[in-house]
């Protein structure tokens, strides 16, 4: 029997502990609280536990998941404050759903290596800081994540790779090696539309996330290749393991950082084939409007 979730105010000590606390509660406060223990000191992951499948997060009526809230504003339209503020909503609000989907990894593949699972933790909580980091911008501009409609759209691909049969390494190759390797160009991307437009400290907080993504896509990366059974290389793991419909069309920016990559530890052909890869709507002739992951 599983025993019930820790109450919203309750420390815990352990990871298990943790990644309830924070899927099965609804507030951005619980959400956001950081994985340490009552000490100050790393969370006991001695026990992983049993495998736990949660579904959804937990959500308050004003952080609720919804489909089709629109796309992002241009980034030639950030003089306007209202799109600034969208967009910094937007952003809190992925990395607040990649910190959800580090926490549902945890749970639901508890026989991950110690390492990988520290690893996750150690995400997990830059996540949570980008989120904070985007908030405080968010209020400065006299906004906040509840007045903004916030998309499902990292919480639709969790059933794809809840069913793939290649269990974590789907989870590297689309947290990791898609949505957060788009994440190099996008965040460059932005950090230079936010300075034009006379947001320095956004700016700053844009690279800071750059700097950190490079971390994560270099851990999906090295782990991907570990847990791959036999002599596959970079891009027969990955095209393997990524869970339909996201790929490498969908890992990149039209600008596109092959040195952000190279400092992640990938692969020249794997870059290539990131870089050269189209999505159906451009094989078909279609122009692709840009999309953030």
């Amino acid at each position: 029997m599983i025993p019930p979730p820790p109450p919203r105010t309750a420390r815990v000590s352990s990871v298990r502990a943790f990644c309830r606390r924070l899927l099965e509660s609804g507030d951005l406060a619980s959400k956001l609280a950081p994985p340490k223990g009552p000490d100050g000191k790393p969370l006991d992951d001695a026990r992983p536990g049993p495998r736990l499948e949660i579904a959804r997060p937990a959500r308050d009526p004003e952080l609720a998941l919804r489909t089709g809230v629109g796309r992002l504003p241009s980034p030639r339209d950030l003089g306007a404050p209202f799109a600034r503020a969208r967009c910094l909503a937007t952003f809190a609000h992925h990395e607040l759903m990649a910190a959800e989907l580090f926490a549902w990894a945890l749970l639901r593949w508890p026989e991950l290596p110690p390492r990988l699972r520290r690893g996750f933790i150690g995400v997990l909580a830059d996540e949570q800081r980008h989120c904070r980091l985007y908030l405080a911008r968010l209020r400065a501009l006299g906004s906040d994540l509840h007045e903004h409609r916030l998309s499902d759209y990292f919480w639709k691909h969790a059933p794809a790779i809840a069913a793939s049969p290649h269990g974590p390494r789907a989870f590297l190759a689309a947290m990791g090696l898609t949505l957060e390797q788009a994440n190099l160009d996008f965040s460059l991307v932005y950090r230079d539309a936010f300075r034009e437009a006379g947001d320095e400290a956004t700016a700053r907080v844009c690279q800071v996330v750059h700097d950190d993504e490079i971390g994560h896509v270099r851990l999906a990366a090295r782990w991907l290749r570990r847990l791959a059974p036999g002599d596959r290389d970079d891009v027969q793991r990955y095209t393997e393991a990524v869970p339909f419909p996201l790929g490498a069309a969908r890992a990149k920016a039209r600008r596109f950082d092959a040195d952000a990559r190279r400092r992640a530890g990938l692969s020249d052909p794997f870059i290539e084939h990131v870089r050269s890869a189209r999505s159906s709507q451009e094989l078909r002739g279609t122009p692709r409007a840009p999309r953030v992951p």
